[in-house]
């Protein structure tokens, strides 16, 4: 395999509603959250960890690909044995090759080197503050966290119950995105692949409580021939 060229696509994650990922916390402090936000440990600004955009989107694609249920596992991302193990329709093994070239298959090394899939091509870096955001935080004028009080419903009284505190990032907040893309030769659409994985995101939702309108975000491209092509794009005709 020939690396022909690696592609830094980078720009801007704005948020449209408060986001929710977790920092995975166990423990519970009196007067706090219960559901913090990740946090970076020195600075202990919020970020978007590059695995969530990673796994997100991939699982977005995996979706919309039909791919699952003939996986080995449906509960874990599609394997590389799908391609021998599996029944599939050409245009079937066509999409799987393309999500597993673009975000690889670890477990399946030897499956992957028997059908000469390769290394992975993507690679999802972490979403930090941009600096306009982090400039207006340390004046004052916005707050990168905020805390929303949830409650269940009790459906014969009425009534709140259970209130639970979460932590998340307001909208508006802004973060810088660095997504990188290895291309070799005879890799055809995958560059399009990711950007309709993106376009996909940007219809659905990344983090918790999605269903609850979080996590609602829009992708801005510093390049302005791929910010054009991402609009074009459809994710579903």
């Amino acid at each position: 395999m020939k690396l022909v060229a690696i592609k830094e696509i980078t720009g801007k994650i704005i948020l449209e509603t408060g986001l929710h990922i977790g920092a995975g916390d166990i423990e519970m402090h009196i007067g706090g959250t219960d559901n913090p936000v990740v946090k970076h440990p020195f600075t202990h600004e919020p970020y978007i960890p590059g695995s969530s955009l990673k796994g997100k989107v991939r699982s977005l694609l995996e979706l919309k690909s039909g791919l699952i249920r003939k996986n080995e596992d449906p509960r874990k991302p599609l394997s590389a044995k799908i391609l021998i193990k599996e029944h599939l329709s050409p245009e079937e093994k066509q999409s799987a090759e393309k999500i597993i070239k673009l975000f690889g298959a670890s477990a399946d090394t030897k499956t992957k080197e028997d059908l000469n899939l390769g290394p992975t091509r993507v690679s999802f870096s972490d979403c930090f503050l941009t600096e306009k955001c982090r400039e207006k935080a340390q004046k004052g004028e916005i707050v990168l966290t905020e805390v929303k009080a949830e409650n269940s419903i009790n459906r014969i009284t009425g009534t709140a119950e259970n209130p639970r505190f979460t932590e998340r990032v307001p909208a508006g907040v802004e973060f810088c995105f660095s997504i990188t893309l290895k291309e070799f030769e005879g890799d055809e659409g995958l560059e399009e692949l990711l950007l309709e994985g993106l376009k996909l995101l940007e219809y659905d939702a990344l983090g918790g409580s999605g269903s609850r309108g979080y996590g609602r975000i829009k992708f801005e491209f510093d390049d302005n021939e791929l910010k054009e092509k991402f609009k074009k794009i459809k994710a579903f005709n």
